[in-house]
């Protein structure tokens, strides 16, 4: 059985060590993962010097490419944000917007290097819209080569203009939980079936595949 690892994107806009409920699902999820015998960590995308752009690279110091190489080294990347003005954080837009890059970056034969990878999704907030904001990320995760399996998220949004966050919600809700062990389940079979039998090299030759 091939090894798995994850890789936890918090894009939460408070730096370390500040609270942050993105982390606390998070968490849930790479322990949920690791029930499934996946490894895995997390990373708070602001306590790194990450700059706004759409390359590998954006140079000067660009804390990107130390994450870029720990996505790259891990089967399973799932994507930790909070919700603002119904949208996603805008520390995980810029994450989309620098994995923009990876639709150029191709094998030997042709595939995005993100290919044979799954992504899921953690969402949180104070208010509606987990249901639009898992939509607008997993549609950008997909379109640069990410595969999102079956039931690939989780959430919990408390009422509106509610003060509790999901760090202090007690008792965690059986749904939120329930959510997070399927997408662990689903994330770490998908990507032992995409490790054992990778996606076929695009047909440059314009005829369908198995014709």
């Amino acid at each position: 059985m091939p090894t798995i690892r994850a890789l936890v994107l918090n894009c939460t806009l408070k730096r370390s060590p500040a609270t942050s409920s993105s982390e606390v699902l998070g968490q849930e999820v790479l322990d949920a993962l690791d029930r499934q015998g996946v490894d895995g960590e997390m990373l708070r995308v602001v306590d790194h010097d990450v700059r706004f752009g759409v390359s590998t690279d954006e140079g000067d110091g660009d804390g990107w490419p130390a994450i870029r190489e720990k996505l790259l080294a891990a089967q399973i990347l799932v994507i930790a944000t909070p919700i603002w003005l119904g949208q996603p954080s805008s520390v995980c837009k810029m994450v989309l917007e620098r994995l923009d890059a990876e639709l150029s970056e191709t094998d030997d034969e042709g595939r995005m290097l993100t290919y044979g990878k799954v992504a899921g999704v953690a969402v949180v907030g104070n208010e509606d819209g987990a249901h639009h904001t898992i939509g607008q990320v997993q549609q950008a995760l997909n379109e640069v080569g990410f595969t999102c399996p079956a039931a690939g998220a989780t959430y919990w949004v408390g009422e509106a203009l509610h003060t509790t966050d999901y760090v202090d919600a007690r008792p965690k809700p059986d749904t939120t939980g329930r959510s997070t062990k399927a997408l662990a389940l689903n994330s770490a079979h998908l990507a032992r079936l995409l490790a054992d039998q990778p996606y076929p090299p695009p047909d440059t030759t314009g005829a369908a595949q198995g014709a």
